[in-house]
């Protein structure tokens, strides 16, 4: 059995990657092994993508191409401590080594060379949109990584998603809006389809409603590559109900308050990294 692709995780984030590189046939079930502490999570894993399951971390570790960190952040200590000590280059050059690719949100790349020594790191942020192959995930290459190395990556994430590069300091920024922002679009959604509710839609309608037109809109700004004032005020008809409307959400701060999550998010990811 050759393992290519070491996943340590396999929870939410994990799973979303791995089920789409199976389904994409990027990597074949055999060759990828999932460590994860969580016996019923396992046999998840195993019934639903054919993969090898194992509880241990330094199993997975021993991949030939690619280890993918995809846990809690939080318990990166623990898990470090698991891989100690460093894995032995056996002789290879750095071109050779297993590249080592972490989702966990303000680990920074220093703190993972810290553990890997000399393989490739690659610190990445994508986001839950990616369970349904509609994400995007920005990566930041470290000191040992060569082009191939981000070829890898980004054949990786593209499975779930659109992928950018980004300089590791831009990273905690990505975690507050495009990490963080699936949360804040889920509640704007869901206060679209209560104002609905509160002008007589049933629950239902308004629901789906809402999730349309959000959905819509974004399609219409990519697709027609038009910045989002363009099409407010394409939108927006003098004494109209879209400019009322509009002029209730500037009183009550609503473009502030979405600037404000972005940067309490982006300084919670600089506090998990220290």
């Amino acid at each position: 059995m050759s393992i290519k692709l070491g996943v340590i995780g396999g929870g939410v984030m994990g799973e979303a990657i791995l089920s789409r590189l199976v389904a994409q046939q990027v990597y074949r079930p055999d060759q990828v092994l999932v460590s994860e502490p969580q016996p019923h999570r396992r046999d998840v894993l195993a019934q639903n993508y054919g993969v090898n399951v194992t509880s241990e971390n330094r199993a997975a570790a021993s991949a030939s191409e690619v280890l993918l960190l995809a846990i809690k952040p939080q318990v990166f200590e623990g898990v470090a401590k698991d891989l100690a000590p460093k894995q032995e280059s056996n002789g290879q050059a750095p071109d050779e080594l297993p590249l080592v690719i972490s989702i966990l949100a303000g680990v920074s790349l220093r703190k993972l060379e810290g553990v890997f020594g000399h393989q490739p790191v690659i610190r990445a942020m994508p986001n839950t949109p990616a369970t349904v192959g509609a994400g995007i995930t920005a990566i930041a290459p470290g000191k040992s990584v060569k082009p191939s190395h981000m070829e890898q990556a980004t054949a990786i994430f593209g499975a779930v998603g659109d992928v950018v590069e980004v300089p590791e300091s831009l990273m905690d920024a990505v975690t507050g809006l495009s990490g963080s922002g699936p949360a804040y679009v889920a509640i704007m959604i869901e206060a679209l389809a209560d104002g609905g509710v509160a002008a007589g839609l049933p629950r239902a309608i308004a629901s789906k409603l809402a999730l349309s037109t959000v959905l819509g809109t974004a399609q219409l700004l990519q697709n027609k590559q038009l910045h989002p004032a363009q099409l407010k005020d394409q939108v927006t008809s003098p004494g109209g109900t879209t400019i009322a409307g509009i002029a209730e959400l500037e009183r009550f701060g609503f473009r502030s308050a979405l600037i404000e999550a972005v940067q309490a998010a982006y300084r919670r990811s600089q506090e998990l990294g220290k």
